[in-house]
């Protein structure tokens, strides 16, 4: 009984999937346009299926290949931006290193400035303390000179008293001869160093050069004039030497 009843179930469920078999394929042969057979179906819904394969697979291609692209394009900025910033240093280098050369250049001009500068001081220190060395020379030549030449002064004064005292016979005399050349002679010495004889007799008085020891009464000489000259003054170069002693005409 059991095995009948197995039996009719397997056969009644095999011929109600031939009635469906049957069915679905006249469903599709009505659905399905004229001329197009079933193969063509099959190899169209595989060619969607590949064409739909392949759509999921091309974004990740161009996903890939962008983000390859990004990458090399970020790559290739970072490397430009490397570049930039390396240009950008070694400008600055050489922007800092041609300032610093220009310091060092001002620097340097500076120093040989000072360096100039306290040479030309010190070679005008130099000349003023030359000039003024010459200046003490000359000035204690001088004040030893007319040191020396106080002293000869009053030789003079006796050699001119002692000539004033010869007697006119014995004036043609070797001696009074002698004594005259020799006078002459000292006059002449003393002039080849800057002593000159200053002039009195005749000249207006003069404080400067005369001293006015005593008043004279004079016809020939008008006031003010020097009449006499009791001794002789000299001059040494520009400086008195020693001053005329004479007498003024009130």
């Amino acid at each position: 009984m059991d095995d009948v009843t197995k039996e009719e179930i397997i056969k009644e469920a095999i011929e109600n999937a031939k009635k469906e078999n049957k069915k679905a394929k006249k469903e599709d042969t009505k659905e399905r346009p004229a001329g197009e057979s079933l193969q063509d179906e099959t190899d169209k819904a595989a060619q969607s299926k590949a064409e739909a394969k392949q759509e999921e697979e091309t974004p990740e291609e161009e996903k890939t290949d962008g983000e390859e692209a990004a990458g090399e394009k970020a790559e290739g900025a970072d490397d430009g931006a490397a570049e930039e910033s390396a240009e950008t240093g070694e400008a600055a280098e050489k922007k800092t290193g041609f300032f610093q050369k220009k310091n060092k250049s001002d620097k340097y001009k500076e120093q040989i400035a000072e360096l100039e500068d306290k040479v030309k001081r010190q070679l005008a220190e130099f000349e003023n303390f030359r000039n003024r060395t010459e200046k003490e020379k000359s000035q204690m030549y001088d004040m030893g000179a007319k040191s020396v030449l106080e002293k000869i002064l009053p030789v003079i004064d006796n050699f001119e008293r002692g000539l004033a005292t010869v007697p006119e016979t014995e004036a043609g005399s070797g001696f009074a001869e002698g004594m005259n050349m020799i006078y002459k002679q000292l006059l002449t010495e003393l002039e080849k160093i800057g002593v000159s004889p200053i002039e009195a007799v005749g000249k207006e008085f003069d404080p400067n050069l005369h001293n006015a020891v005593m008043q004279v009464e004079s016809e020939e000489f008008e006031s003010g004039i020097v009449a006499q000259e009791m001794q002789k003054g000299y001059m040494y170069r520009d400086t008195v030497l020693r001053h005329s002693m004479v007498g003024v005409v009130p």
